[in-house]
């Protein structure tokens, strides 16, 4: 069975995929130097990494910003389904975009912990796209934190309340912040309006792991924020280093005691369906040029009349049915894991694992002896790779989905989530 679109979501489709075609670079060196599945591109002529006309675009029509946010703060009340389905089209045509850090990633946050007075002022300018955001973790531990490859209660993937991490401590009486410490990678961190940095308060005896809001968007940046491209596989995913020395930073929503490492849990749940859609998106985006250049390469092979040539042709077509129907079965999980959130770690995985094999396949000639390589297809290998390296691997997504299914026994002790299953299977 597949996913069935709402005629919302098809509305929402179809918008998308007219905007990366308008505007796309027409070459990997053309004008803006945006990375696109016609090219790797290099960012040179977009500093913040994505195109900011696109952006305002999308912020217009469809309202992708604020596409899931409540309609009582600008939003446009869609959900985790409408952000899917915005994601899959984005993930197909590898646009390069801050709405995965932006919406995905922070508003959540923001929604799920923030005061009203901090959701009345931060969501209605992330919803109309005049703020972008981005969830800075330390410790190179994005998966954990959000529940993805282990269990983040209590914090210690951040770096432990001794030291590393990111410390916080009070600045004063007037409920103010100060931070120290570095988060590394931080997706869209270089070119964010707004950082929800994940910081240990307390000390080592009393620590525990708050969010904090570093307001970016200012004429001036503030005091001690330091921010630097990291590198990155791929280069319509852009990652950054934040550096915070003593910066002035206020704590996202009241100090009352909240499970902030339960809302980041939440949040990894939608994140990972998002995830999911985009990378199944994408794996449908590097197929459809496989397809397409395997019906090019038969083609001219059918011309040239040579049995040699002639004779990979069946074997192709049968990869590629094959990986027609990894790819929808993907994108069915992704949009089953809409309702039942639970399984958005499993969702991503398969997703992920599927855009790996297909841009397998688009990477490698799919006519037989001769047959050229795709080389506009290098963006999909760098997605494909460059999501595992910040989100997986695949085999810890899968590991930590099933112990929290109950299908194994408990990890062993001091493991925080990746190690290798263990445990016999529950029956």
């Amino acid at each position: 069975m597949d996913a069935a679109f709402t005629a919302d979501q098809e509305a929402i489709r179809r918008t998308l995929r007219a905007l990366p075609a308008a505007h796309r670079s027409p070459a990997p060196d053309g004008p803006g130097g945006i990375a696109s599945p016609d090219g790797p591109g290099d960012g040179s002529g977009a500093p913040d990494g994505y195109d900011p006309e696109v952006w305002r675009a999308l912020a217009r029509d469809p309202g992708l910003p604020g596409i899931a946010l409540p309609e009582a703060y600008g939003g446009g009340g869609r959900g985790t389904a409408g952000l899917a389905a915005a994601l899959e089209e984005t993930g197909r045509a590898l646009l390069p975009s801050p709405l995965l850090a932006t919406a995905a990633l922070a508003a959540p946050l923001v929604l799920a912990l923030g005061t009203e007075d901090q959701r009345t002022a931060l969501l209605p300018r992330i919803a109309d796209g005049t703020l972008t955001a981005a969830l800075a973790v330390p410790g190179g531990s994005l998966p954990t934190a959000l529940g993805l490859t282990g269990d983040p209660t209590g914090g210690a993937w951040a770096g432990g309340g001794r030291a590393g991490g990111v410390q916080a401590r009070p600045a004063g009486g007037e409920g103010g912040w100060r931070l120290y410490g570095e988060a590394v990678p931080v997706p869209d961190g270089a070119s964010a309006g707004l950082l929800v940095v994940a910081a240990h308060a307390g000390g080592f005896p009393r620590s525990r792991t708050l969010l904090f809001l570093v307001a970016a968007d200012g004429p001036v940046p503030p005091a001690g924020l330091v921010r630097t491209p990291h590198p990155s596989l791929d280069p319509t995913r852009p990652l950054a280093r934040v550096q915070l020395r003593d910066t002035e930073a206020v704590l996202l929503g009241a100090d009352d005691g909240a499970d902030v490492t339960a809302a980041l849990a939440e949040a990894g749940r939608t994140a990972a369906v998002a995830l999911a859609a985009e990378a199944a998106g994408a794996a449908a985006g590097a197929l459809e040029r496989a397809v397409a250049r395997a019906q090019a390469a038969e083609a001219a092979g059918s011309r040239a009349a040579d049995p040699g040539v002639a004779g990979a042709f069946p074997a192709a077509r049968l990869r590629l049915a094959e990986l027609y129907a990894r790819v929808r079965s993907a994108r069915t999980a992704a949009h089953h894991a809409v309702g039942e959130p639970e399984s958005g770690g499993l969702a991503l995985a398969q997703a992920l694992e599927v855009l790996r094999a297909t841009t397998a396949e688009t990477a490698h000639p799919a006519g037989g002896p001769g047959a050229a390589r795709d080389g506009g297809a290098r963006g999909y290998f760098e997605r494909a790779a460059g999501d595992e390296l910040l989100l997986g691997p695949v085999q810890l997504l899968r590991d930590h989905a099933a112990h929290r299914a109950g299908m194994f026994g408990a990890r062993p002790c001091g493991d925080a989530g990746h190690g290798a299953a263990s445990g016999r299977v529950a029956v």
